[in-house]
């Protein structure tokens, strides 16, 4: 059975955690001569996944792995509860679930100078802010070469 760890992510940052497995007696888990993996999904039926990058800190017999996201990686996510695992697999091709729980994305108010990272008419592209009122922008696209007006559902 997989042991539970929360884990909290900040939207549009950096995300490192290190974790140490340890086997049913409490001692670190030797991870000589098996690799890791691990996903986060909106829920467990979810076709789509983030897949964090994991590594094995040294000494491999410590038990210890790290978990990270780039910053470009966490603001694609969007803000929620999401559910992830951590797997390894032996040099035997055995794959176990060692670790398992909530995501929680909080989300970012900083964006790069004078750009909204919003999403209009299903669109991604990049805005420059050319009138700030309450509620709501105008706002120039740089793709499209056309104004907008964004007002934020809330």
């Amino acid at each position: 059975m997989a042991s539970t760890y929360n884990i909290s992510i900040d939207q549009g940052a950096d995300f490192n955690t290190t974790v140490t497995l340890t086997d049913s007696n409490n001692s670190a888990l030797d991870l000589n001569e098996y690799s890791v993996r691990a996903q986060m999904r909106k829920y467990y039926t979810s076709r789509s996944a983030t897949d964090f990058t994991v590594a094995i800190d040294s000494p491999a017999s410590a038990g210890k792995t790290t978990l990270s996201l780039t910053a470009t990686q966490s603001a694609s996510i969007e803000p929620g509860r999401y559910v992830y695992d951590l797997e390894i697999e032996s040099g035997t091709s055995v794959v176990t679930r060692v670790l398992e729980g909530i995501v929680t994305v909080f989300p970012g108010v900083t964006r790069e100078a004078g750009r909204y990272g919003v999403t209009a008419y299903g669109s991604t592209d990049s805005f420059v802010l050319l009138e700030d009122y309450w509620g709501g922008a105008r706002l120039w696209n740089e793709d499209s070469a056309g104004f907008i007006i964004y007002e934020p559902d809330n």
